[in-house]
């Protein structure tokens, strides 16, 4: 038994987790945990699994995604981390769903290559800003390899189909340094339409995991705190109002910082174990208590009840 009421932040095999929904689910029920979010990057893939599971083994399911939303700035290039929660009955709604899985493919397969091929086009293309490349990159050239494409495909693509075989010229184009250089996931405008528009609530995921002290498997390529703050106010302006204050990877000072934050900016407090296995992300490590999720809840509840 962990003590934890709400354990809202879980991974299953649906994206990176070790266990199925209905695993986890039955695992957080053994645990005494009386909520289980389960919240996969970026697909709603094993929802129903998870609700159904939670019929069977007597846990309150709340669903959600974390949504994966790409930065291209002079200071920051990399990812945050939206957790995206709604009601259970929006699940039956093809509509929502059809809205949501299109958002989401924007960051990564065909939407993510797309948006890297515009990105080195308008840097090294023959119109670029740092021309380099004969004619334009297109999708078909990527596309001709893979429906799974990677930085491999890019590359060949480049000396197959472009004529560029110096190994310095393509890491110039396609490497992490590069000027062109997109990471996955949905841009942050796109997110922001879906946030405003939507009955989903959005709460910004570990904001100070990058900076967790000492090694750690909650650090690992998340931007620093100091980062974090820089963007909290393109954050709150595309419509996140939760912030994942309990944490495994935030120290004591973090969350003393963090609630600081959810009081200044009028955030509801959430948190979750982040699990993805038994070992080195375990579940039930940490979570909301029952009036922090009671907030939550009425919020998603209320979200969905406007949207009708």
């Amino acid at each position: 038994m962990t003590g934890i009421f709400a354990d809202l932040h879980n991974h299953t095999t649906a994206s990176d987790g070790d266990f199925s929904p209905q695993d986890l689910v039955a695992r957080a029920a053994g645990l005494g945990i009386k909520v289980i979010g389960v919240t996969d990057h970026d697909t709603l893939d094993g929802l129903e699994s998870a609700l159904d599971a939670g019929k069977k083994e007597g846990i309150e399911v709340f669903l959600g995604v974390e949504i994966s939303v790409r930065f291209k700035r002079a200071f920051f290039t990399g990812t945050l981390h939206v957790l995206t929660y709604f009601a259970d009955g929006l699940l039956k709604d093809p509509g929502f769903v059809s809205r949501f899985k299109t958002l989401l493919a924007q960051g990564r397969g065909d939407g993510l290559v797309r948006a890297r091929i515009e990105k080195i086009n308008e840097v090294f293309g023959p119109g670029g800003e740092s021309a380099l490349l004969p004619r334009d990159l297109t999708f078909e050239d990527i596309a001709a390899y893979s429906d799974n494409a990677s930085r491999r495909h890019f590359a060949m693509a480049l000396d197959e189909k472009l004529g560029i075989s110096d190994k310095e010229t393509i890491t110039r184009v396609i490497g992490n340094d590069s000027p062109a250089y997109l990471p996955s996931g949905v841009d942050l405008e796109q997110v922001k339409a879906f946030l405003k528009t939507e009955p989903v609530f959005g709460v910004l995921a570990h904001p100070a995991a990058g900076s967790f002290p000492g090694e750690g498997h909650y650090k690992e390529v998340l931007p620093p705190l100091e980062t974090v703050s820089r963007l909290m106010p393109e954050m709150l302006d595309a419509g996140v109002k939760g912030l994942e204050v309990h944490y495994p990877g935030h120290s004591p000072e973090h969350k003393v910082l963090l609630m600081d934050w959810a009081q200044k900016y009028d955030l509801l407090v959430t948190g979750g174990s982040d699990c993805h296995d038994d070992v080195n992300r375990p579940l039930g490590v940490t979570g909301a208590d029952e009036e922090e999720f009671i907030k939550l809840k009425q919020e998603v509840l209320c979200a969905e009840k406007k949207s009708r």
